[in-house]
């Protein structure tokens, strides 16, 4: 009785290793077709000057979609959203003009007293009150919150961090500043968690904050035109120089209010708060303008379990022009966008060879990431196929350069958010890199109290939000990041075709799979 059982336990051992070596061979064929030569020539169309730094509304953006359109034809993929390959969606444009703040009095001007970053919504206000909060920082070894209460208040704080006569950070405890002077995100984060109801940060000098950063500022803004309320409210920051806060600090003893805190904190290298009568008024309100902006979706049908869909994106859009220079974004994020493309042409040609995946996939280029998550959202919000169906966001933002860290071994990737849902599709990916491109996976901007916060700051934040499992694949920043030098020429081909491997063969598997990949971790990232 038992040979048989044997002989029967050894044919299906047989025939699962047949079958699991030739769903290997298969994902080997196609690739191969994800090549160094490919993925050049359609980031040196991307990321030319023809397209203008590709910002979203603009006739750049307009160019680079019908070119991403054009190609999804060509490789044989169907249109992702019905009969059509583009996904329009609203925005609204608004114009900076018409921004006001009188102290005491005394008018100051925008880009040449204070500036601030858009995101908040047109403002009316009037401050009877101002509160000195020392440095905005909540840290364990300097905490300006404990035993305030910030709701409601109106805050003004010193930019960077506390130091001691030394240059000593209270914070890090030496010379080396920590993320609250580096990410000026985190202040205002907290500051809003809090309950305050505006903060002005003072900047030692100005205008040399506002160098760096104008470009981003004085420039029309873009919110998404979806008649939904904002799902949380970003309180007004404005960054003023020492003058101003004079104003809203006017000096006591022949000495600057200002100076005197400043002093006293390093001295003591203890929280200040201070609150004092104010007259303060804040106005800010824009012209407004509706444009609209498309995502580009190509589809490959699956067979047996063509319900179910698999959504590979990445943002094609980027800062546009300023003047003479031009934002081409080749790695933010026209790397991501041809990883795409090469990895939607491997399935379609798969497809057209007898080979297609059994589930379904939808590839999105997605426009309004740097304005916001625009496309992401509006599409997650008004989904072609339904949420519910959805097993898995693939996203690829910036896979094209190496950062400082890994200068020495660029075959690395930072992989984010893949455990954050799920656990198999975590163990998914790193079996496809064991099996297949052996790259070191990096999981720093991955842990949960990274400052940086990159799970949040592209679109698979979107379907995360949605329940549905996510990878974010990502090089790290670099010193070209968001600059006119992010150009073509400094893209590492090997790097991006083998990064784009990657994500083709955790595709491969998840579409290909006999069980749907669970749910099965409850995140906190949410």
């Amino acid at each position: 009785m038992r040979k048989p059982l044997i002989l029967v336990a050894l044919i299906a051992s047989a025939f699962s290793s047949f079958a699991s070596g030739t769903k290997d061979s298969l994902a080997n064929k196609y690739a191969s077709t994800i090549s160094v030569d490919d993925l050049t020539r359609h980031l040196t169309i991307i990321a030319s000057d023809e397209f203008e730094g590709r910002e979203t509304g603009k006739p750049g953006q307009k160019k680079a979609a019908e070119y991403i359109k054009s190609q999804f034809i060509a490789f044989g993929l169907e249109p992702g959203n019905k009969n059509n390959y583009f996904q329009k969606y609203p925005v609204i444009m608004q114009d900076p003009a018409g921004v006001e703040i009188m102290v005491n009095g005394n008018k100051y001007k925008f880009l040449k007293d204070f500036y601030y970053f858009p995101g908040f919504g047109d403002t009316v206000m009037h401050l009877n009150e101002i509160t000195f909060l020392g440095y905005g920082i909540s840290d364990k070894k300097y905490d300006d919150y404990e035993g305030f209460d910030a709701k409601g208040k109106a805050l003004v704080v010193l930019n960077g961090e506390p130091k001691n006569s030394k240059s000593q950070s209270y914070v890090t405890g030496n010379k080396t500043v920590s993320d609250w002077t580096v990410n000026n995100r985190m202040k205002s984060r907290i500051a809003s968690e809090n309950g305050a109801s505006a903060m002005f940060v003072v900047v030692e000098d100005l205008m040399a904050n506002l160098k760096t950063v104008k470009f981003f500022i004085e420039n029309p803004t873009m919110k998404l035109d979806n008649n939904k309320p904002a799902s949380s409210k970003r309180i007004p920051v404005f960054y003023i120089s020492k003058k101003m806060a004079e104003d809203l600090f006017p000096n006591v003893d022949n000495e600057n209010r200002m100076t005197r805190y400043e002093k006293q904190i390093s001295k003591n290298g203890k929280p200040k708060n201070e609150t004092l009568n104010s007259n303060v008024t804040l106005s800010i309100q824009r012209d407004s303008e509706k444009i609209s902006s498309e995502n580009v979706l190509g589809y490959v049908e699956g067979s047996d379990l063509k319900d179910e869909l698999l959504v590979i994106t990445a943002h094609y859009d980027h800062l546009g022009t300023d003047g003479e220079k031009i934002y081409n974004g080749a790695d933010d994020d026209g790397s991501g966008t041809v990883a795409v493309m090469e990895i939607a042409e491997a399935f379609a040609r798969a497809k057209l060879e007898g080979n297609g995946p059994r589930r379904s996939i939808l590839f999105m280029a997605v426009s309004g990431e740097e304005k916001g998550l625009f496309g992401s959202q509006h599409y997650v919000e008004n989904p072609v196929f339904p949420l519910s169906n959805t097993i898995a966001n693939l996203n690829i933002d910036m896979v094209g350069r190496v950062d400082k860290k890994h200068k020495d071994n660029p075959n690395y990737v930072y992989i984010i958010g893949s455990d954050k849902l799920s656990t198999e599709l975590h163990k998914i990916n790193e079996n496809a890199n064991s099996a297949h491109t052996n790259l070191i996976f990096d999981y720093t901007y991955n842990k949960p109290n990274d400052p940086n916060r990159f799970y949040y700051r592209s679109d698979h934040y979107n379907f995360a939000k949605n329940n549905i499992p996510v990878i974010f694949f990502f090089n790290g920043t670099h010193d070209d990041y968001h600059k006119s030098t992010d150009t073509v020429d400094k893209i590492n081909f090997e790097a991006l075709k083998m990064r784009t491997k990657l994500v083709f063969y955790t595709a491969w598997e998840l579409v290909n799979r006999d069980e749907r990949i669970k749910v099965d971790v409850v995140s906190d990232f949410k």
